[in-house]
């Protein structure tokens, strides 16, 4: 490591001392942001009746919390048993489509969502889904 300070580093740094410009304030910026609270739940493996049921829970549990964010992963399907038996239609057996309609069709749930909707890439994309909270009153 070089100890000496070179004479532009010396006159750059006296020209930043006598003039009027200021340097932002990273907590002023910070405390503007709104943070937002998340949490996950991972379904992956449960019945549609287990997955129902801790669902239902977790989104109570998160809105007297005061979470705003839940990034629900019910995985895609891919590995589901469903294929297997022609009489099971797979579009309502496997998690992600049946989820997000127990949701939609349960009366106490709804009225604490203000949105659900896809997850991005970086959160499981089509095999998860966010749901945002309202704030508890």
């Amino acid at each position: 490591m070089n100890d000496k300070i070179s004479d532009k580093d010396k006159k750059d740094w006296e020209n930043f001392l006598s003039s009027d410009d200021k340097l932002p304030d990273k907590d002023l910026n910070f405390s503007k942001k709104k943070i937002s609270k998340s949490k996950h739940i991972d379904l992956h493996g449960l019945s549609l009746l287990e997955a129902n049921k801790v669902i239902e829970k977790f989104i109570n549990d998160s809105y007297d919390n005061g979470i705003s964010k839940i990034v629900v992963v019910t995985g895609k399907g891919l590995h589901s048993y469903v294929e297997k038996d022609p009489y099971i239609s797979k579009d309502y057996s496997i998690l992600k489509y049946s989820v997000p309609e127990f949701i939609r069709n349960n009366n106490d749930l709804i009225k604490k969502i203000l949105e659900i909707k896809e997850a991005e890439i970086g959160d499981g994309g089509s095999g998860a889904f966010y749901i945002f909270l309202k704030k508890k009153l």
